[in-house]
């Protein structure tokens, strides 16, 4: 039968059937060859009428339907042609299945809920949801810095350079990071490293932070957040199958961009606990039992420290720096020290001291040697400039070759966001004495900073009176990770319902008072503890709301329960 009669027979409806090697559409009788080959078709689907002339499926080369996850055409009611979906659940990347963030999670999306209700007319027993979850200053009411905003203004939009109403510290700042960008202009790419005059000041930043110890521009890279530089660096890390695969030893607790890193890259976590009696502190013989155990499976490369500490608030003494680094050289180890809340120090007697410094008063059997990656950003401190997604990266005896491979790296996202870039600059060059924006600069960055340490303590003291809740200080950083004590009815009906425990007890504290906090169980905990973050940063007087309710909450969770 011609491909012409076999149309005719069809209905109006346009439908395809094979001839030869092409698929030919039919409509009416009219036939429309597609123009294209059907060795990747694995079968169709014919009307009954023509099943004389066709079988009702007709496979090519023996190929399955289903072979390779490729997708199955079927006639659809209407008698069009429609195919499964080509990326699925089955068929999409595993290791991105594996990745939690638990920051963002259930609880967060449950709050965004909520949110909409009450702007829709639900009626809850609260009138707002306040979200203690993530360290977003600004959102949480937290004002910006006015040179900054000055300086990105002039950037952004030159014309106000011949405006008055602008300092001229502030004009001189932004003429020369647009002397640097293309054209004149941020809206430019940069070069992948970064801008090279941000780069310097960098360095410079750091020597003088480091009391004079050398920082070569060339070993800085400017990043997309502090988040960026971390995820490149375990790019650079992970390789190996089976026991030779990159193990990289992260705290438990933990900030969950490392876990959720490691599950998309493949890499396998290696857990070291942080001891919770002694304030969150590293213990050296903790690391040397996880390292053992992780090398039993593994092949570990990397050790991640975050200090000042997320999400548990601690400050590691300069002594425990100096563990870790001869831990490292001791193991062969690669150092990944985040230090974003390296200005968030609070507690009397505290103080921030950074890896490199530490490093290289070690003197050269450690500061020739070690490898080390330090990381920073315009998001936390006293700038809290999340959304400018600002940061950089300084390596430390990396080996040359590996240091060409990370540059082409960086080169693949082309740059940083520019305006990010331009922020970080003002962070690590800040206006100085004499210049006309150093006082009120330096009162908004010391009020910032002393009202966080304020909201610190307060935290603290008030978590401490509720029967069931223990909360180490705040030493640093923008959380609290409180120990709260669950009765046993609670953890049996959080388990039947397929809960972590402070997952069940974060959940219904949102559905009944409106607050927003992590679960413990998204940072990592030692099994048979339950914890959860929360941040310090809403403004006092929703501070002390929250800390009421909180209370209020646990009191009546743990009457209910036991």
């Amino acid at each position: 039968m011609s491909a012409s009669r076999i149309g005719q027979m069809l209905p109006s409806r346009s439908v395809s059937v094979l001839n030869g090697g092409n698929v030919w559409f039919f409509g009416g009788g009219a036939q429309h060859p597609a123009g294209y080959l059907v060795s990747g078709v694995r079968s169709m689907l014919i009307p009954s009428q023509l099943s004389p002339f066709f079988p009702q499926s007709i496979a090519l080369s023996g190929v399955s339907e289903r072979r390779r996850g490729l997708a199955q055409e079927k006639m659809t009611e209407n008698g069009v042609f429609s195919r499964d979906k080509v990326l699925t659940i089955d068929t999409m990347n595993p290791t991105v299945k594996n990745v939690e963030y638990a920051v963002r999670g259930p609880i967060v999306q449950r709050a965004i809920q909520i949110e909409k209700e009450l702007r829709e007319g639900v009626k809850k027993p609260f009138t707002e949801v306040i979200k203690a979850n993530i360290g977003d200053a600004h959102a949480m009411g937290q004002q910006p810095i006015t040179f900054f905003r000055q300086v990105l203004a002039l950037c952004s939009y030159p014309e106000l350079l011949n405006e008055n109403m602008f300092p001229e510290d502030a004009k001189n700042r932004a003429r020369r990071i647009l002397q640097a960008c293309g054209g004149g202009s941020v809206g430019a790419y940069s070069a992948s490293q970064g801008i090279d005059c941000v780069r310097q000041d960098v360095a410079r930043y750091i020597e003088r932070r480091d009391g004079g110890v050398p920082c070569d521009p060339d070993n800085v890279y400017l990043t997309t957040g502090a988040s960026d530089g971390i995820v490149t660096m375990l790019k650079l890390l992970v390789c190996g199958e089976g026991a030779s695969r990159t193990g990289v030893m992260i705290s438990i607790p933990q900030y969950p961009l490392y876990s959720a890193a490691l599950a998309e890259l493949g890499a396998v976590q290696v857990n070291y606990y942080l001891n919770e009696e002694k304030c969150w502190s590293m213990d050296l013989s903790e690391l040397e039992r996880s390292l053992a155990e992780a090398r039993k499976h593994c092949n570990p490369k990397a050790l991640c420290i975050i200090n000042p500490g997320n999400p548990t608030g601690q400050v590691q003494s300069r002594q425990c720096i100096e563990d870790v680094i001869r831990f490292a050289a001791k193991e062969r180890l690669f150092l990944m020290a985040d230090e974003v809340y390296q200005d968030n120090v609070y507690a009397e007697g505290c103080q921030f001291h950074s890896f490199k410094k530490v490093l290289f008063e070690l003197g050269p059997e450690y500061s020739d040697n070690v490898e080390l990656a330090s990381f920073h950003s315009t998001s936390k401190c006293y700038m809290g400039e999340c959304g400018f997604r600002g940061g950089y990266m300084e390596v430390i005896n990396m080996d040359p070759e590996v240091q060409a491979q990370l540059s082409k790296l960086v080169s693949v996202r082309l740059c940083p966001p520019v305006p990010g870039q331009a922020l970080m600059d003002l962070v690590v060059n800040s206006p100085q004495p004499g210049e006309p924006s150093h006082t009120t600069f330096m009162k908004e960055r010391t009020a910032t900073l002393s009202l966080l340490a304020e909201k610190a303590k307060l935290t603290e003291q008030i978590l401490n009176t509720v029967p069931g809740i223990t909360c180490n200080p705040v030493q640093g950083a923008m959380y609290s990770f409180p120990n709260i004590s669950l009765p046993e009815k609670s953890i049996k009906e959080a388990k039947a319902l397929g809960q972590a425990p402070d997952m069940f007890y974060c959940m219904k504290l949102l559905e009944e008072t409106g607050i927003c906090l992590v679960p413990g169980s998204g940072f990592g905990q030692k099994d048979g503890t339950y914890h959860f973050r929360m941040t310090i940063l809403p403004p006092t007087d929703k501070l002390k709301i929250l800390l009421a309710k909180v209370k209020e909450f646990h009191q009546k969770f743990t009457q209910q329960y036991s």
